[in-house]
């Protein structure tokens, strides 16, 4: 049986993670009830041993969602990377997502080894990966077929598939007015597309 505060802190709880799909912070939580971080923890850890949240990866107390555990992560977006020609650019963290990376088949995500970059350019278009998108991209190593932001040259950066042909590697684009593009000094996989996010205007 809960108190009257702990029932004002689930439902509060409840509300937030499904207007921003994330729970509050322990600070929104007490700004919201006007009370201390600390007595919140102490509400918060009640309503664990009650089997009403449970603290995710991101350090949030969170809802259980149908008896699964939900593992949320904080994933960097790094500034966009080029779906067209390659092109010559320094990637720097622009903003961060929380999101489930088992939602793209990713088991345990890391920093460095999970996040998302911004799409630019239509080349990627027949693999249904448009203008804007941000496509989630796993650190591990690339088969033929994949999708992978590549480091061409040791200078310029695209987002293609890659094909092994005649004994060599090269990157296709999913969209016929483009060329394929075969590396002369070295072609390096930075990470492989394991989903998108398409956010709609």
């Amino acid at each position: 049986m809960l108190t009257e505060r702990q029932d004002q802190i689930l439902d509060f709880v409840k509300q937030h993670q499904r207007t921003h799909a994330v729970p509050p912070s322990t600070r929104e939580i007490g700004r919201q009830l006007d009370t201390s971080q600390a007595t919140v923890m102490g509400h918060l850890r009640a309503l664990a041993k009650k089997g009403q949240l449970e603290k995710l990866a991101d350090g949030k107390w969170g809802l259980k969602a149908a008896g699964v555990q939900t593992h949320l992560f904080e994933a960097p977006i790094y500034g966009s990377i080029p779906a067209g020609l390659p092109a010559m650019q320094e990637q720097s963290p622009d903003e961060t997502i929380t999101v489930d990376p088992t939602l793209f088949g990713v088991r345990r995500a890391r920093p460095n080894y999970f996040w998302f970059l911004r799409v630019r350019g239509d080349s990627m278009i027949d693999a249904h990966i448009l203008d804007g998108d941000l496509v989630a991209l796993e650190r591990r190593e690339p088969k033929p077929g994949d999708i992978i932001a590549a480091l061409v040259d040791e200078t310029d950066t695209t987002l293609k598939r890659l094909v092994r042909d005649r004994g060599r590697f090269l990157l296709r684009a999913e969209n016929k007015r483009y060329a394929d593009i075969i590396p002369t000094r070295g072609l390096e996989s930075q990470g492989v597309v394991v989903g998108l996010i398409r956010r709609f205007a």
